[in-house]
């Protein structure tokens, strides 16, 4: 309970500073007396600022957000490095500080969680209580850059936490309580995320909210494949690093300079969005003006929806370093902006803007980050109550049954989950992911060469207790095995043990196993080819061991064991 506390406090603060550190940066920048475009170079400044840094300090490349936490988690015995709690801070904001079109959360939640992760190795806990601490730092961040303990407890279990028992919830609460006191006492009303809602909810909008949810979840379809397609070309361009930011910047000013709204995180934005005082907007590229006031507005937001995610992609995909939490929310509430703008265009229906603005963000959030209920608690906690938790609920769980039906696994964590690099909601994959090929191979069983004959076995069956044999050949490459059921009969022609060869004798095993492989696959062999002894080599096929079916499944219980309430053996 102490260390979670202490946990707690430290994430909040750390995130309190970084959003304090943005929302100054970005207020000087606006105010920046030159031009009145001249904040448009800051993104591509931002960005060279950025590579320098992770160039220069960091080795070249960084393991970046919530993919690299429960990476961690399944691979790396919940150990984050030390570096991990000071890096995202000044890497996110320089990039979003200048103007760069992502978010902090995912840099807050990597920073809460190696600070969770490095204060339970300080403490010396065990995997299971390390894997809390970082959830409770994660809570405190997300609790203290919003305001919301309840959606930072959420979204730790939703999205950190794949299985979780009742004890963990009191020092999640804790250390999210002590994120959101930081926030409360320390930052400005002015930096804070919230609202103050002007219509209650209508059952009749019903309906409406019902096409809104089903729109948020194939706009958050649109938003993962966009993003995920076009930040992968630009990562994987063969060009220098430098060069590659200032292309990414150069982009970034080109679509800054017709949809200035995409500046940066957006929240200022979306506040006017949620309380619709949104009615006009700066046109410098005159696209707009040869529409009316109200369609001009309509169609420049339609416009904001599509392009968040190619400005968050060419933002990361050039060297930046955020999240999509952020722009999540920011293309939800312009697509709840949109859509109620579109429905009172006709004279039959009226719906409330600032609402649908809000539930949108919710709806989006569910789609892109699949935390469902985080994006319920989180707007109904920045709205300070409980008003519009039906819609909330109505557009998230269809916005999100939407996009799983399509995508089992968010855009972040879908290659990771496919690979066996994080833990997924499927206990059995869980456990296995958990294991790993070294730590179940056993190196001590006998090796022969193929050119041997069978005395020479003899001699080395006189000394060994085992019932299988690698057989490799003159490189020490292995090539078959040899099992002793499969020569018994040979084993008593005594006067054929100088004649009959190793290589007669052996045989291709019904599998192999290769170091590093994942566990999910090294169960599979096992079950197609029926043996209970498979080897295991490494990439230049060199014989490492043997891996049991029977200790594998030891291993599996071992860890299901494990696995009961925090505190029950205290």
């Amino acid at each position: 309970m102490f260390v979670a506390t202490v946990a707690g406090l430290v994430s909040g603060l750390i995130a309190i500073l970084l959003k304090t550190l943005v929302h100054y940066l970005q207020h000087w920048i606006k105010e920046i007396p030159v031009s009145r475009l001249s904040y448009l170079l800051f993104p591509l400044v931002g960005l060279l600022v950025t590579v320098f840094i992770i160039r220069k300090f960091f080795g070249g490349e960084i393991e970046k957000g919530i993919a690299m936490v429960l990476k961690a988690i399944a691979r790396k015995s919940s150990f984050i490095p030390l570096k991990h709690t000071w890096l995202h801070v000044i890497t996110s904001s320089v990039t979003v500080g200048a103007g760069g079109s992502v978010g902090l959360e995912a840099p807050i939640v990597a920073t809460g969680s190696a600070v969770g992760s490095n204060i339970a190795r300080i403490s010396d806990f065990n995997y299971r209580e390390r894997t809390l601490l970082i959830a409770c730092g994660a809570a405190a961040g997300i609790a203290a850059v919003f305001n919301a303990p309840i959606a930072g407890v959420i979204f730790a279990i939703e999205v950190l936490l794949t299985e979780t028992v009742v004890s963990y919830f009191i020092p999640l609460i804790i250390s999210s309580v002590a994120g959101a006191l930081c926030s409360k006492i320390i930052l400005q009303e002015s930096i804070l995320f919230n609202f103050t809602l002007k219509q209650s909810f209508d059952y009749h909008n019903v309906p409406f909210y019902l096409l809104l949810g089903i729109l948020a979840g194939f706009i958050s379809l649109y938003y993962a494949r966009v993003f995920k397609g076009i930040e992968g070309r630009i990562h994987h361009w063969k060009i220098n690093a430098y060069i590659k930011a200032i292309i990414g910047g150069i982009l970034l000013l080109s679509i800054y300079f017709v949809f200035s709204p995409l500046f940066g995180e957006g929240y200022d934005v979306v506040k006017k969005l949620a309380n619709d005082t949104y009615t006009h907007f700066s046109d410098n590229s005159m696209l707009f003006s040869h529409f009316n006031g109200e369609t001009a507005i309509i169609l420049f937001t339609a416009c904001i929806v599509l392009l968040k995610p190619v400005a968050a992609a060419i933002t990361i995909g050039s060297g930046g370093n955020g999240g999509n939490f952020a722009p999540s929310l920011f293309t939800g509430s312009f697509l709840g902006f949109f859509f109620s703008k579109l429905i009172n265009s006709t004279p039959w229906i009226k719906i409330p803007i600032g609402n649908f603005s809000l539930v949108g963000m919710a709806g989006v959030l569910s789609g892109v980050m699949y935390c469902p209920l985080t994006a319920v608690f989180l707007i109904a906690e920045i709205t300070n109550g409980y008003e519009l938790i039906i819609p909330l609920m109505i557009v998230s769980s269809v916005s999100y049954f939407i996009v799983k039906h399509y995508e089992p696994y968010s855009m972040d964590l879908k290659k990771l989950a496919m690979e066996g690099q994080v833990f997924t909601h499927k206990k059995d994959h869980n456990i296995l992911t958990s294991i790993k090929v070294e730590d179940i191979v056993q190196d001590d069983y006998p090796v022969i060469q193929a050119n041997k004959k069978l005395i020479d076995l003899v001699e080395i069956l006189k000394s060994s207790e085992k019932n299988i044999f690698a057989v490799t050949n003159h490189k020490d490459q292995f090539i078959a095995i040899i099992e002793l059921n499969d020569i018994k009969k040979q084993l008593f022609e005594t006067e054929n043990f100088h004649k009959i060869s190793i290589r007669q004798l052996s045989k291709k095993p019904a599998g192999i196993i290769y170091e590093g492989e994942d566990m999910k696959s090294v169960m599979e062999k096992f079950d197609v080819s029926h043996s209970w002894y498979l080897p295991v080599l490494d990439k230049q096929r060199n014989f490492k061991g043997f891996i049991s079916k029977t200790k594998l499944f030891n291993k599996y219980r071992e860890i299901l064991s494990s696995q009961g309430d925090l505190y029950e053996e205290k």
